[in-house]
């Protein structure tokens, strides 16, 4: 099992940054790729971001490419999600996520092994 406690979530207004952690405990030796996902009002879940091991590989949702950076501290077992440039529409709760292996499905919320519990990122115009 792999617990995973999501922080640092907020209201800010548009144009402005959060920075998201994802501290995991546990199994965290299964967790070889680290994402965040989203769930908007009235939405399905969505990819943003996914990073692997050694943090030499990561993907990204293109709503997010160049405004969203993820990162990792395996020292620490923890994963960031450095948020810029916010808009109205990244208004969600943003959930940590994690997986076996890089590669095929990492968009796939079903790929997906274990989730925190989320955390609301709300931009005001």
């Amino acid at each position: 099992q792999v617990q995973l406690v999501e922080s640092g979530g907020g209201l800010v207004q548009a144009g402005g940054s959060l920075r998201l952690s994802c501290a995991a405990s546990g199994r965290t030796s299964s967790s070889y790729v680290m994402a965040w996902f989203r769930q908007g009002p009235g939405k399905e879940r969505e990819f943003v971001a996914a990073i692997n091991w050694s943090g030499g590989s990561r993907d990204y949702a293109d709503s997010v490419k160049g405004r969203f950076t993820i990162s990792r501290d395996n020292a620490k077992n923890t994963v960031y999600l450095q948020m810029n440039s916010l808009k109205p529409e990244d208004t969600a709760v943003y959930y940590c996520t994690t997986k076996r292996t890089w590669g095929w499905g990492l968009p796939r919320r079903n790929e997906y092994d274990y989730w925190g519990q989320g955390t609301q990122v709300t931009v005001s115009l």
